[in-house]
Parts: C-alpha cells; sequence; structure tokens
C-alpha cells in the first residue's frame, strides 16, 4: 500500500487497525473520531485529527490518503461507508494482520478486518466491511456476506453461509452446512446445529432461538 491510511474510530478496534498497519508497515495519517474530547491526543504518536465529517480530511482519500473504518457498531459502520462511496468514491481498505492465514484459493473483499491467528480455508469467500476477530476460524467453501462480525475465536465450519449483518459471538461454534440469515445474532460460546431465520438471536449449547 503507498499511501497513508486515514482510520475512522479511535477506540479499541482503531487501536487494533493501528497495530496492524504498523506491523505491515503501512503509514498511518491519523485518526477521525466524533468523541470530542478524543481530538487532539496521540495514540502511539497517531493523532485523533477530527470528526468523521471533517471535509477537509475526507478530500483527501484516494489520491493522497485511503481510509480504514474501524467502528464496531454495524450502523455507523455502514452509514460510513455509504458516505465514502457515493460522496468520495473511496472504497476502504483491508487491515490483514501479518500472522493471519488467508488460503490463496479464498476470496477477500474490501474494508475487512483480519485480526491475528485468524484463518480462511480455501474456496472461501468474505465480503466487505466485515470483521474478523482474533483466532476466529472460517473453514472451507464457507460463505460470509457483508459487515459480518464474527468474534474471537468463533469456529466456522465448512460450507456454511452467513448472510450481511450477522454477529457471531466470541467462541461460539457454527457447525458445517449451517445457513445464518440476515442481521441474525448469536451470542458468545453458542453451538448453532441448526438454520438460523434473518433477524433471530440464538444462544446456547445447542443454540435456541430467544
Amino acid at each position: 500500500m503507498e499511501n497513508p491510511v486515514l482510520i475512522f474510530g479511535a477506540g479499541d478496534l482503531g487501536m487494533q487497525a493501528l497495530d496492524i498497519f504498523r506491523r505491515n508497515n503501512v503509514l498511518v495519517y491519523g485518526f477521525l473520531d466524533d468523541h470530542a474530547e478524543l481530538h487532539g491526543k496521540e495514540f502511539g504518536e497517531v493523532s485523533v485529527l477530527g470528526n468523521t465529517d471533517d471535509t477537509s480530511f475526507l478530500n483527501i482519500l484516494g489520491s493522497k490518503c485511503e481510509a480504514f473504518i474501524a467502528i464496531g457498531e454495524r450502523s455507523v459502520r455502514e452509514r460510513l461507508v455509504e458516505t465514502l462511496n457515493e460522496e468520495y468514491k473511496n472504497m476502504p481498505v483491508n487491515a490483514v494482520h501479518d500472522t493471519a492465514v488467508i488460503s490463496g484459493m479464498a476470496a477477500i473483499g474490501h474494508g475487512n478486518l483480519i485480526a491475528a491467528r485468524a484463518t480462511i480455508g480455501a474456496r472461501t469467500v468474505v465480503g466487505h466491511h466485515c470483521l474478523v476477530q482474533t483466532g476466529a476460524i472460517i473453514d472451507t467453501s464457507t460463505i460470509v456476506g457483508d459487515f459480518v462480525t464474527i468474534g474471537a475465536g468463533a469456529i466456522i465450519n465448512d460450507r456454511v453461509k452467513l448472510a450481511d449483518g450477522v454477529f457471531i459471538g466470541s467462541g461460539a461454534v457454527i457447525v458445517a452446512g449451517i445457513e445464518v440469515g440476515k442481521n441474525a445474532r448469536i451470542g458468545a460460546g453458542s453451538v448453532v446445529v441448526e438454520n438460523v431465520p434473518a433477524g433471530a438471536t440464538y444462544f446456547g449449547n445447542p443454540a435456541r432461538k430467544i
């Protein structure tokens, strides 16, 4: 990556992204965050420059700087992506930890965070703007939609389909061949052994609707 990166969000996810980019020898230009109390603060010599809608910084995206959205709340992430895509013709870049293992036969979209020791298997397709947290495993021939969050240590077995907006809690296990519908939520530590309808919340072992 030739251009420096502007990180949207200076919380824990922003720090995680900063670490990833530094490990990959990518210069981080600064943070944008809507919490005014963070403005002017430095994290590892990288400053919080202003709000996420500050046009003085947004206008440099593309030609001089790349963007990465490090905000966990999906609705906010979606809104920022829409703004960057439509108003600034910019697509956020990926942040991939150098210890992540991604098959050469996998396909990864844009704007994803792939954390330390995450594994993505052969013939798996990961969409755009997903969060794949530390040690998560996505096995072979799995389909992951856009804006999906997969928590630390979660195991997504082969041939699973995760629709857009799905949330998988830390340590959850999705058994082979399961389909999880759009915007569904799976609680931490759950073991999912049946298909999950769109918008549903499942929890437990075996996971049941709550």
